[in-house]
């Protein structure tokens, strides 16, 4: 094989494997985008070769050279060839994309299936998962026949409300993660009318065009869940201009309800230099959340209003100890609370989350799939320790994240606050081979018990 073979073919190789630069400013094609090949293997980004021309059209002491004699093959010119290998950065390797199967209504799952799949990873909330379940399952009938001949199907927008902690986004992820549809999870707090500092509306179908992708089409059958719905309530009592309160909702109103919006692609808000595309919402399920904090004492005003002297009079601290009372809300409650009638009915599906007992979270710590204590099982079995909790541990941990009132958010940092040091000090010791936790440890008045391995091998 002659010498010119070899080299032609060491070149390929490189070209295959390793990213070409640019010969002016040495970033690599990955960064710029399509390098513009010149003569004598030079490589040149778009950017340079802007630059260079502005510079020959900016510069007013040009002058015009005659080139006509001047021999190119003096010069030995390279591009990305005159980079050492050891400073060359090889090309990232393509991951290939699984082929997702695409919803149609025979992979659809039926209400009673969905809720069963909910139910390996939610936590009580029966009601709620019942809920989510038929509406899911009704709204993709809707969009995947798209046979509506005389009788129109509405979209079933929902509103859930429940306490922090509750599981209101879980819910809407799990869902979203069992259907397989592109999922937009956006905070209503950084909303405001549009112009002002802020989010546009439109910025939350942004969100869901980019988890799908930038495919239109997918994102046109996705989902989008707005959290902390009760911060864009009409403001009271203002004198000033309430941009980021009733004026979100109005903004909100033909997104939820079905129209043709035109979203910035990669960006929150619109400006000349961000790319438009038209998305179609009318197929898009909106799933809305909040906690409504001290709508309680709303409710409460509208059930006292029974109260009076007599027999069949009511206490009027009779529901005051009710941590349930968020089952009761009405329209009314909300539209009391600040929310625009014209918003409320927009989602027409409107349900509530039931607050998290101690005996919940006993069950949120052992039974889910991903539970987080199956998860720091499954971290020290990989060092070959077995880890163990005994049924005070499970006490002692719901106890204390009942205190924080936070709901089930609370567990993660308690347990990220005694597993610290069990984390930190068993890869320094290879003869340990089970850690139990017990309730004494979690209130700071014990210790760990642990095992060795020599010890669980006479036992065995």
């Amino acid at each position: 094989m002659s010498k010119d073979i070899i080299e032609t073919n060491e070149t390929t190789e490189d070209e295959n494997e390793y990213e070409k630069y640019c010969y002016l400013c040495r970033r690599p094609e990955s960064m710029v985008g399509k390098l513009i090949h010149l003569p004598n293997d030079i490589y040149i980004c778009p950017d340079c070769m802007q630059n260079t021309f502005d510079t020959f059209s900016n510069s007013s002491n040009m002058q015009f050279m005659d080139l006509s004699g001047f021999d190119m093959s003096q010069f030995n010119l390279k591009g990305a060839q005159d980079i050492p290998k050891s400073q060359k950065v090889k090309k990232k390797k393509k991951e290939e994309k699984k082929q997702e199967p695409e919803l149609d209504l025979k992979t659809i799952p039926a209400p009673h299936i969905m809720k069963a799949q909910l139910d390996e990873y939610v936590i009580g909330q029966d009601y709620a998962k019942k809920v989510i379940s038929v509406a899911v399952y009704n709204h993709y009938k809707r969009v995947l026949t798209n046979t509506m001949d005389d009788i129109e199907i509405e979209k079933s927008n929902m509103l859930m409300i429940g306490p922090t902690g509750s599981g209101k986004t879980y819910l809407v992820k799990t869902i979203a993660r069992l259907l397989n549809v592109p999922l937009a999870i956006t905070d209503a707090t950084t909303l405001t009318e549009a112009g002002y500092i802020g989010d546009d509306v439109e910025s939350v179908l942004s969100k869901l065009l980019a988890a799908a992708d930038n495919d239109v089409e997918k994102a046109e059958r996705g989902i989008v869940f707005i959290d902390e719905i009760d911060k864009i309530a009409k403001k009271r009592n203002t004198n000033s201009r309430d941009v980021s309160g009733e004026s979100v909702q109005q903004g909100l109103l033909k997104i939820l309800e079905g129209s043709e919006v035109e979203v910035p692609v990669g960006a929150g808000s619109k400006n000349a230099m961000v790319p438009l595309t038209t998305i179609n919402t009318k197929n898009i399920l909106f799933i809305c959340g909040g906690a409504f904090p001290d709508i309680e004492d709303i409710i409460k005003a509208r059930l006292n209003k029974q109260a009076s002297i007599g027999f069949k009079a009511d206490l009027k601290d009779k529901y005051d100890k009710d941590e349930n009372l968020l089952k009761q809300v009405t329209i009314e409650d909300l539209r009391e609370f600040g929310m625009i009638p014209e918003f409320l009915g927009r989602l027409p599906v409107i349900y509530t989350l039931d607050a998290l007992d101690k005996d919940k979270m006993v069950q949120i710590l052992k039974e889910p799939k991903n539970a987080i204590l199956k998860q720091y099982q499954k971290l020290l079995s990989l060092d070959e320790v077995d880890l163990r909790f005994d049924d005070s541990a499970y006490e002692a941990i719901a106890e204390k994240a009942m205190e924080k009132k936070t709901g089930a958010r609370a567990l993660r940092a308690i347990i990220e606050e005694f597993m610290l040091d069990i984390m930190y000090q068993i890869p320094r010791d290879d003869s340990i081979g089970r850690v139990t936790i017990t309730g004494d440890y979690i209130r700071g008045t014990g210790a760990p018990l642990i095992d060795m391995r020599g010890v669980l091998a006479l036992e065995e």
